[in-house]
């Protein structure tokens, strides 16, 4: 198995303590980060039962999700060579398939901010959440026929549509509390949405929730979800219990 299941480095000087990942039984484990920076964990799994653990603390400032003041968006030709990857097409992200729909519907908007928030809009109405309807092999132009999914196709949706707008968009995946939200709070789950190239910089935008949200804490980025599942296995496994928490404490 590999496991992107630990904080993004980005974040690391916010934690309280390690998030050491935690087997039972105890098995040997070792790290690398791959081409996204990410930090993976290599484990060989015993035939049984098997669960991998991780907890931590960690500083946050409390405030929404940032805002662009301006953003501007990037002409093609002058966008830096790393994020270049993020205007292609990838495993769920069909930018072949969807190009033509994107410009029918988002052509007159404004470049930029108000682009990104336009499609972020037309996904937040177009699919219905629905965790009973979750399929690991859904993609973004699935996703949009369906009209149905979890947090993921609507991230897979919102990227492929600001691909093909030329906005460089990633997939990203981490921990989403609900906190500065109404109860009562659905099972914890961990949360997908994307990161968009303005201004010269990355944003955060969330098509599922499709408002600024508090307490966000990323732990792995990727062109799309094939990039950065939580586990990698290779070989039968059956899932038999998952529990994801992610609250405030005084």
């Amino acid at each position: 198995m590999i496991a992107l299941l630990n904080v993004h480095f980005s974040r690391v000087s916010d934690l309280e303590y390690p998030d050491h990942i935690i087997t039972t039984p105890r098995v040997p484990m070792s790290g690398y980060r791959d081409r996204f920076g990410n930090w993976c964990t290599r484990i060989v799994a015993p035939q049984g039962n098997f669960t991998i653990e991780t907890q931590t603390i960690i500083a946050d400032n409390g405030l929404p999700d940032a805002r662009p003041s301006t953003g501007v968006q990037t002409p093609v030709e002058n966008l830096p060579n790393e994020v270049l990857v993020y205007l292609l097409g990838s495993r769920y992200c069909e930018t072949d398939t969807l190009s033509d729909k994107a410009w029918k519907l988002f052509q007159h908007t404004p470049p930029g901010h108000a682009r990104v928030q336009a499609i972020c809009n037309y996904v937040h109405g177009q699919i219905r959440f629905d965790y009973l309807a979750a399929q690991s092999t859904r993609s973004a132009m699935q996703a949009n026929q369906e009209a149905q999914g979890v947090c993921r196709d609507y991230a897979h949706l919102a990227i492929t549509f600001c691909r093909c707008m030329n906005i460089p968009a990633r997939y990203c995946t981490g921990y989403l509390g609900d906190i500065g939200t109404p109860p009562p709070y659905p099972p914890g789950d961990f949360a997908a949405w994307m990161e968009v190239w303005l201004d010269g910089r990355w944003w955060v935008f969330d098509p599922r929730n499709n408002t600024p949200r508090i307490g966000r804490v990323l732990v792995a980025q990727g062109r799309d979800a094939a990039d950065v599942p939580l586990i990698h296995s290779f070989g039968k496994t059956l899932l038999t219990g998952f529990e994801v928490w992610s609250d405030r404490i005084a």
